[in-house]
């Protein structure tokens, strides 16, 4: 696929929609519509035998979700490294700081509309701490699950997190 226009359809400080007009393998042309985003990191706080999870109202399900602590570089600020971010995400939702950190992948995540990619990052060795969350996250919860509970989360449908649940597949490849 050839890209051979784009525009800004919409734009906010954290994301802007553009739509490409493309030329498609049989020589036709098309629209696409394609989210661009900073990337972002995830974490996967690992505690003897269990997770940190962090539970949020998320506005464009209108549902609170349990998911791994995440997010990314707000708006304004100049990006670092992936592993600085993932730091930076732990310690603001949980609390947390971690001796130990391993990259576990680095992901898409939503390559069918979205050019965003996400570091999934396993911290271990974890020393509690004070949260610093952002305005928006004034209602976040914070709970330890078992690895066991946390399985069951996910087949019950508590998690839902695509993300999160990418995460666990990937925890689960490393062990």
């Amino acid at each position: 696929m050839e890209q051979l226009d784009t525009r800004i359809a919409y734009q906010n400080p954290w994301l802007s929609v553009r739509e490409d007009t493309v030329r498609l393998p049989d020589g036709s042309t098309g629209i696409y519509g394609v989210i661009d985003k900073r990337d972002f990191a995830l974490v996967v706080p690992w505690d003897n035998g269990g997770f940190h999870l962090v539970e949020q109202y998320r506005y464009p399900v209108r549902a609170r979700c349990w998911e791994f602590p995440q997010g990314g570089w707000p708006p304004g600020a100049t990006p670092g490294t992936g592993l600085e971010l993932a730091r930076a995400e732990l310690a603001e939702e949980t609390g947390f700081r971690a001796s130990t950190w391993t990259l576990l992948g680095n992901l898409q995540a939503a390559p069918g509309v979205m050019s965003q990619y996400f570091d999934v990052y396993l911290a271990t060795d974890l020393i509690p701490g004070e949260t610093s969350r952002e305005a928006s996250e004034q209602d976040m919860r914070q709970t330890w699950v078992s690895a066991e509970d946390f399985e069951k989360m996910i087949r019950s449908g508590e998690v839902r997190d695509a993300h999160s649940i990418a995460a666990w597949g990937l925890f689960r490849l490393l062990r």
